[in-house]
């Protein structure tokens, strides 16, 4: 019998949290994980960090799906965030949480003392957990704008932002979307933003909705302009041509003065709902995934014949590289009908001249038709080559990320949803043309192409993480930035004892928002979809 999975979106909220920060408190982050077995976890989801809180509320939801058959086991850890790099492992843990799905499904909502590791108390800091079903996959899209806000600070003007809360069955405010900050300005303009219309409303139109108006502060203590209540139904018309605005209210203000009006206008500039399709709609739809292998051959791997290299072979027929290509291309073979998939090999010198390194050539030594035949096809092309071969150098990924990504830019022409591609890097992590490469990922960033890096060895891998760039954005040499986030880069070494599929499930996790990300950036609805609005 097949497994009911239902999607859950979870939102979070701490108090009390430790304060890591010396002239100010600490600018926290929420980051879900889900165990892939024994002690590996895999990253499901992160919030927003908000700066200068101990109490915040994320606005951000973390969505996972819900598997009534099976045990599964979370993580909530929360960070103070200050830097840029992606990467927790330099910042401060404010405490976290070990708890099933199963349990804040049945609560709906759970709080829990944080704790430190080896379950010391991290203080009175506490997290609290509402889980939501996801019934709805339409979206809302709004735009605003204000105009004489009061001007709050003494120095300047004010720095304006918005939040928005729905009301729960509780009837308390819960936070669902907060802009950017408009920085000293009495008349902004916000950009425009989406929230899933479930996360907005309920998918209620009539459900009540607050929004607060506040002047940003740089140590967190936000005043307060005014705020307003609204409905879906409401902001609509706006869509109709009507004039959709609102007085902005500061309740105290309101009490003091007889003459008071408000303390701005908020207006709505833009209102519409769409279909907000999954990685799922486009599969079912008919979207092909195309994927494709490079394999590193440098010289840094080390001698094949050395026990001591990454391109070793055990007595089992295995090492580092097709671990790792096995536990990725089991999984990605699925999508692909014809499981031809194309692999290459950069960094070595070929047969029969061994003169310069080639940067990308087929490893089936057949340039004209580098397809190889299932996962298997590629484990063989590759057991044959690695003795003809010679190591070499340098390190240069952007010649088979051009490669793989004209073939997805001659793809793109065609302006439907039917066919997206995936590059799996396998490296030992020293790259040499790493501003070519910068280029390469933000031009196939407006492509239908997602990059996987796994980097396997003992090395450094920090310019890896710089491509990955999670938590920043990758820009260009010439300063442009990515359109979209396309890479995920993880070390073999930190799942060299997980389960199989442990790998797979955490190299694999971004790429369903990728594509769905690029089609959205089109507008291309999947190919066989029916509208859903």
């Amino acid at each position: 019998m097949a497994d009911c999975v239902t999607k859950v979106e979870l939102s979070v909220s701490c108090s009390d949290l430790l304060n890591k920060d010396v002239r100010s408190k600490s600018d926290p982050l929420c980051v879900l994980l889900q165990s892939s077995g024994g002690d590996t976890w895999t990253e499901l989801g992160r919030t927003e960090r908000v700066k200068n809180s101990c109490s915040p509320s994320f606005s951000q939801r973390l969505r996972v799906d819900y598997n009534f058959e099976t045990v599964q086991n979370l993580k909530l850890g929360v960070y103070d965030i200050d830097n840029t790099s992606a990467d927790l492992g330099d910042d401060d843990y404010l405490g976290g949480v070990e708890l099933t799905l199963g349990q804040i499904v049945s609560s709906k909502t759970i709080s829990r003392p944080l704790q430190l590791k080896k379950g010391k108390p991290a203080g009175k800091g506490t997290i609290t957990i509402t889980a939501e079903e996801i019934k709805d996959n339409r979206a809302i899209v709004l735009e605003f704008e204000a105009r004489n806000l009061d001007k709050k600070d003494t120095f300047g003007k004010s720095d304006p932002f918005l939040e928005f809360f729905k009301q729960g069955d509780d009837g308390k405010w819960q936070l669902v979307h907060r802009t950017e900050v408009v920085k000293n300005n009495l008349n902004p303009s916000w950009k425009m933003f989406t929230v899933p219309l479930q996360t907005f409303c309920s998918s209620d139109l009539e459900k009540p909705l607050k929004v607060d108006c506040s002047d940003h502060d740089g140590d967190g203590s936000h005043d307060l302009i005014g705020s307003f209540t609204t409905k879906v139904s409401e902001l609509q018309k706006t869509a109709h041509g009507s004039r959709v605005e609102f007085d902005c209210i500061h309740p105290e203000k309101q009490k003091k003065k007889k003459t008071y009006k408000n303390s701005g206008v908020v207006s709505v500039k833009s209102c519409k709902l769409v279909a907000q399709y999954t990685f799922l709609d486009y599969i079912m739809g008919g979207c092909q995934i195309n994927f494709t292998v490079g394999i590193d051959f440098t010289g840094s791997n080390g001698d094949p014949r050395s026990p001591n290299s990454l391109h070793y072979m055990s007595p089992d027929g295995l090492n580092q590289y097709l671990s790792a290509l096995w536990s990725v291309g089991e999984v990605v073979r699925d999508y692909d009908t014809d499981k031809l998939f194309p692999a290459f090999g950069f960094g070595a010198k070929l047969p029969p001249d061994y003169q310069a390194a080639h940067h990308e050539f087929a490893l089936n030594f057949n340039p004209t038709n580098p397809y190889c035949q299932g996962i298997e096809g590629i484990v063989t092309a590759y057991r044959m080559v690695l003795p003809q071969l010679r190591l070499s150098g340098p390190t240069n990924f952007s010649p088979i990320i051009n490669h793989v990504a004209s073939i997805a830019a001659t793809a793109a022409q065609d302006n439907n949803a039917s066919q997206y591609y995936i590059l799996l890097i396998l490296t030992d992590g020293e790259i040499t043309d790493f501003d070519q490469t910068k280029d390469a990922i933000v031009r196939a960033s407006r492509l239908p192409l997602s990059i996987i890096i796994v980097g396997v060895g003992p090395a450094d891998f920090k310019a890896m993480e710089l491509l990955d760039g999670d938590n920043g954005v990758l820009k260009s040499t010439a300063g442009e930035a990515v359109a979209r986030d396309i890479v995920q880069f993880v070390p073999y070494r930190q799942f060299k004892d997980a389960p199989k599929q442990a790998l797979a499930q955490s190299v694999l996790a971004e790429v369903p928002n990728q594509l769905v990300s690029y089609f959205k950036m089109r507008g291309l609805d999947p190919p066989k979809a029916a509208p859903k609005v």
